[in-house]
C-alpha cells in the first residue's frame, strides 16, 4: 500500500528530527565513532530479533551480498563516521542545511544511475523544502561559519544519497526487512575496527550514568532500529527520489523537539519555514498521492 508507506516515510522524518536533539546531547557524553558503535550494536540485536521471529529472511545470493556490503559501507559505516565527528566540530544549524541537500543530490544521482524520472514536481517541491530548511536554521541564528566538521557533514551527506540509490537496487531482488538486517549487520562489524582506531588514539570515552545509556537503547531501538525498517521499505515502494523528500522534515522536528524539551523559542519565520518544508513534500509525492487515490494498492518490500 502507498498511503501506510508514507505515513512510515513520514513517521522515521518525526524520529529523525527527535534523533538530531537525542544525538547531541549524547555527543556529549560519547565519543562519536564509539556512540555510532554502541548504538548500531543495540540496533543489530534488535534486528536480529525481528529476523528471528518473522522467520522469512532469506540467504542472499553473491550479487545480492555486494549490494549488502555497499549498503552497508555506505549507510551504517561511512554515514556514521561522517556524521557523528561532524556533528562534533559544527553546529546543528550547519548539519541540517548541508544534510537538506541530500533530496536534490538523491534525485539527480536516480535519474543518472536508476532512470527515474525526475518531474516538474519533484523538482520544485526539493527546492521549496530546501528554502523551507533555511529558513528555519538561518532565521534560528543556528548557522556559523565554515569548519572542517561542515566538510564531514558534506561527506555524510553524499554517502546519504548513495545509500538510498544502494538501497534500492538491493531491494529490486530481496525483501526490504532482509536488506535492513543484514546490511546493518555489515556495517557494525565494519565499524569495529574504527573503534579501536579511536580507542589507540586515547580519543574513545563513555558518559556512565542509566539516564544517558537508556537514551542510546531507546534511541538505536526507535530512531534507528525501526526507523531503518520503515524507511529500506519506503525506498523500495516509493522509489530513491521520493523518499529522499522527506529527509527535509526532521530539521522542523527538531526544533519542535528543542522547544518541548528544553524551551528553545520558536519564532514566526521558523513556522513558515516548516510549512514550506510540507508544502514541498506533499508537492514533490503528488503524482504518487494520486497513484494511491487512483489504485490503493502498490507491491513492495
Amino acid at each position: 500500500m502507498v498511503r501506510p508507506v508514507i505515513l512510515k516515510l513520514l513517521a522515521v522524518s518525526v524520529l529523525w528530527g527527535c534523533n538530531y536533539v537525542a544525538s547531541a546531547y549524547l555527543l556529549r557524553e560519547f565519543s562519536p565513532i564509539l556512540l555510532a558503535l554502541s548504538r548500531l550494536v543495540v540496533t543489530s540485536l534488535f534486528l536480529l530479533c525481528v529476523g528471528w521471529m518473522s522467520r522469512t529472511v532469506k540467504k542472499p545470493t553473491k550479487r545480492e551480498w555486494m549490494w549488502l556490503a555497499l549498503v552497508g559501507l555506505t549507510s551504517s559505516l561511512m554515514y556514521q563516521i561522517f556524521y557523528f565527528i561532524g556533528l562534533t566540530h559544527t553546529s546543528a544549524g550547519n548539519a541540517a542545511l548541508i544534510i537538506a541537500l541530500s533530496p536534490i543530490a538523491t534525485t539527480f544521482l536516480a535519474r543518472v544511475f536508476l532512470k527515474e524520472k525526475v518531474t516538474g514536481f519533484k523538482v520544485g517541491g526539493a527546492l521549496t523544502a530546501l528554502v523551507g530548511v533555511a529558513a528555519i536554521v538561518l532565521n534560528g541564528g543556528k548557522v556559523t561559519g565554515v569548519s572542517r566538521g561542515d566538510f564531514f557533514i558534506l561527506l555524510a551527506m553524499l554517502t546519504l544519497a548513495v545509500s538510498v540509490l544502494l538501497i534500492r537496487k538491493a531491494t529490486e531482488t530481496m525483501k526490504s526487512i532482509d536488506v535492513t538486517i543484514y546490511s546493518t549487520l555489515i556495517g557494525t562489524a565494519l565499524l569495529f575496527p574504527a573503534a579501536g582506531v579511536e580507542w589507540a588514539q586515547g580519543q574513545q570515552h563513555a558518559g556512565g550514568s542509566p539516564f544517558t545509556w537508556a537514551m542510546l537503547v531507546f534511541v538505536a531501538l526507535i530512531a534507528q532500529g525501526l526507523a531503518g525498517l520503515w524507511w529500506n521499505q519506503g525506498i523500495s515502494v516509493a522509489g530513491a527520489s521520493t523518499s529522499a523528500m522527506f529527509m527535509n522534515i526532521p530539521p522542523f522536528v527538531a526544533i519542535l523537539v528543542a522547544y518541548a524539551a528544553l524551551g528553545d523559542p520558536i519564532r514566526l519565520t521558523q513556522i513558515a519555514g516548516g510549512a514550506l518544508i510540507v508544502i514541498g513534500v506533499a508537492v514533490s509525492n503528488k503524482k504518487l498521492a494520486d497513484k494511491a487515490i487512483s489504485t490503493g494498492t502498490v507491491t513492495g518490500g
